[in-house]
């Protein structure tokens, strides 16, 4: 349901119950307040919306569960500074987990009104029912063990409910073999990740293993008979070029979120709402309840360009800076008029987060939209290693492109 599909219901609402504390109004600006206290049960028709229950989300905090068929949005009535949701934004929204960003179109709503029982079904079709708290606790048990969940998810669980595919993929990667199951309980980065997709990992180390052997055998040519003595040279880019790896996967991997973060309020605070309204690539694929405008899908091109800069000027200055220092010292000791000139460091580091931004940024955009297509496809569900053979082989085309574009980019901009 998009948020002006739930304004437009609200402000159509009748048959209010009396016998609870229920207030507010201004339907000129489309805004609606209201009070009330837990555990009472405020209930009325909102459209073809029935039953709105009135919980404590947080503390003495209230707020109100509006079911309508089988969509849930939850509305926290003290979110974004006022005592109720506003029609400019600042109420907090928090949707079903599933999916990356939260982007609902406002200009959908007439077509979200029209297909909400189609859509719930779609919904149920590829997440599975959503399970309440005590159904959650009922699967729990059922592994034994003592499984506890972590904190957000447990939170869900209790107000909107957890969708029970995402739950299993939960409960089954957290009792796999160390190291997984720890960082399944402890890092909720990798974990989010893992349920969107559980063939992350995958793609991760392919991007690591690949990039690795392309450095490798690329540094063997460069260096030739120099390559053992400079080893730690090659040691220190192939470290920095692992981090940049695991980045340029994790960054535009889809994200399952539970509940609503903690945003700040202010300007940042606004980038940081409309950062997360957007997917987590271009081309990330429209989920049930989770649809993307053409707008968003453009800016998060330029928004993941910017993380993409960011990174690869962090990492260049390091990588470069651990190379420069290596390379004085070498030469200190032993010094030689056949030495290369040790490459500036901002400079080296400034092509570094350029590259990213730009380059990679655009490639590795493509790469997640061709592997979205294929995952997709039926016969990528009905042989997976399919899928996981066209991981290999776009990744690998990938970087072998983007070594030979580095290395143009290095010798035009002066680096080498």
């Amino acid at each position: 349901m998009s948020i002006s599909s739930l304004k437009l219901a609200i402000s159509n609402f009748s048959n209010l119950s009396s016998n609870n504390d229920l207030g507010g109004g201004g339907f000129g600006n489309q805004s609606f307040q209201f009070q009330c206290s837990p555990p009472n049960v405020v209930s009325f028709r909102v459209s073809k919306t029935e039953i709105v229950n009135c919980i404590s989300s947080s503390g003495d905090k209230p707020a109100v569960i509006l079911q309508k068929e089988s969509e849930t949005v939850l509305v926290d009535t003290n979110g974004g500074g006022n005592d109720g949701f506003n029609g400019n934004g600042n109420g907090n929204w928090k949707f079903p987990p599933g999916g990356g960003g939260g982007g609902d179109d406002d200009s959908d709503s007439e077509e979200d009104g029209n297909n909400d029982e189609s859509k719930g079904d779609d919904k149920e079709e590829e997440f599975g029912p959503m399970l309440k708290f005590d159904e959650v606790m009922k699967e729990i048990e059922a592994r034994g063990g003592g499984i506890t969940l972590p904190f957000d998810m447990l939170e869900a669980a209790k107000t909107v409910g957890i969708p029970k595919l995402l739950l299993l993929r939960y409960l089954d990667l957290q009792g796999t073999i160390w190291p997984l199951g720890v960082l399944m309980r402890s890092c909720s980065m990798l974990r989010n990740r893992m349920l969107a997709d559980p063939s992350f990992l995958f793609k991760v180390a392919a991007e690591v293993v690949i990039d690795s052997c392309c450095a490798t055998f690329a540094e063997v040519q460069k260096r030739g008979k120099d390559f053992w003595a400079e080893f730690e040279l090659y040691a220190a880019d192939l470290l920095v070029g692992v981090v940049v790896d695991v980045a340029l996967v994790g960054l535009l991997a889809p994200v399952v979120r539970f509940g609503q973060p903690s945003i700040s309020k202010g300007f940042l605070g606004g980038i940081q709402r409309a950062s997360l309204a957007l997917p987590s690539s271009v081309f990330e694929a429209e989920r049930p309840g989770c649809r993307f405008s053409v707008q968003q899908r453009i800016a998060t091109y330029f928004y993941k360009g910017v993380l993409y800069g960011s990174v690869g000027f962090t990492c260049g200055l390091v990588g470069q800076g651990i190379a420069n220092m290596i390379m004085t010292a070498k030469r200190n000791m032993n010094k030689s008029d056949d030495n290369v000139p040790v490459p500036p460091l901002v400079k080296s580091a400034a092509l570094w987060g350029i590259f990213l931004a730009v380059s990679s940024n655009t490639r590795y955009q493509i790469v997640n939209g061709l592997e979205c297509i294929v995952e997709s496809s039926p016969f990528a569900k009905k042989v997976p290693l399919a899928a996981f053979a066209f991981t290999v082989g776009i990744r690998f085309a990938n970087n072998v492109y983007g070594g030979m574009q580095f290395v143009d980019w290095a010798r035009l901009s002066g680096c080498q």
